[in-house]
């Protein structure tokens, strides 16, 4: 049961937001905040983004069930009944998870928080999935929202270049993520009938896409060190980026799954090392 709550609520995607979240307010230059602050801001993300990943299993029933990498989930194999209670908790839990934020932080932070749920259910799920390869591509900005909510706590009015720049990073990065994943699951994807890129352009054309995403993605990432952070973020940016970079050049002249998922996996560790570092920069050099 546990196991498949948190396949349902998507929470290892909710736990990536959340971290997002606590890193940028972490970095965000003003007075500092409270440690319950951090708590509420963790927990909100994740109530918030929770939800919206259990929209997304709840109206992808019909594609979820055409893919071999879905046929697990609970809606599919039967573990949880697929009906409109559902909709009732999800809604609440996004509801929850805004309104905490607002009456506990303050009310951009709320609704950051609302917007990264409303792209990833709404915009990336209900009106780009099945029409348009560029589905993730903006509906990826829902990770990015997860970083404004971050420094909206730290400083509502303005949203600063250190913070602005990390969610530009998010916007990038998941595109370069989630299209590996997708080359590794060309065929699922393209028995569902999901216009992917890898589905719509090829593996190859797919892979390219996917270095000269991350190409500009590890670019934009270093410009926080020329505003303000130091050596110990520019570190990580470089380093992560690098790996990336590399495996991505190995899944041009490779696309094969094994590649692909590599390449995946590397995205994960190019964000980890990043907001590491990026934690790191402002705890020792504060």
């Amino acid at each position: 049961m546990v196991k498949q709550l948190i396949n349902l609520f998507k929470l290892r995607i909710g736990i990536i937001m959340s971290v997002t979240a606590v890193v940028a307010m972490a970095i965000t230059p003003g007075q500092p905040v409270a440690g319950w602050e951090v708590v509420i801001l963790a927990l909100t993300v994740l109530i918030a983004a929770g939800g919206a990943g259990a929209f997304n299993q709840y109206y992808e029933i019909d594609l979820d069930i055409k893919m071999k990498r879905t046929q697990g989930r609970p809606f599919i194999n039967g573990d949880f009944q697929h009906n409109r209670l559902w909709l009732f908790l999800i809604s609440g839990l996004v509801l929850a998870g805004v309104a905490g934020a607002g009456l506990a932080l303050n009310g951009m932070a709320a609704l950051f928080i609302f917007l990264g749920a409303f792209f990833y259910a709404i915009v990336y799920t209900v009106l780009l999935k099945r029409r348009t390869w560029l589905n993730i591509v903006i509906g990826g900005a829902s990770g990015s929202f997860a970083v404004l909510a971050g420094a909206a706590v730290v400083d509502p009015s303005s949203i600063g270049p250190i913070p602005t720049l990390l969610a530009v990073v998010l916007f990038l990065w998941t595109p370069s993520h989630f299209w590996s994943l997708a080359i590794a699951q060309h065929d699922d994807y393209a028995a569902a009938g999901v216009p992917m890129l890898p589905v719509v352009v090829g593996d190859k054309t797919a892979a390219k896409a996917v270095l000269f995403n991350t190409l500009v993605l590890v670019s934009v990432s270093i410009l926080p060190f020329f505003f303000g952070l130091s050596w110990i973020y520019l570190f990580g940016a470089i380093t992560g980026g690098g790996y990336f970079i590399y495996r991505n050049i190995q899944l041009v002249n490779d696309t094969s799954r094994k590649m692909a998922m590599i390449s995946f996996f590397a995205s994960l560790v190019q964000l980890g090392l990043l907001l590491i570092c990026a934690v790191l920069d402002v705890s020792l050099l504060d």
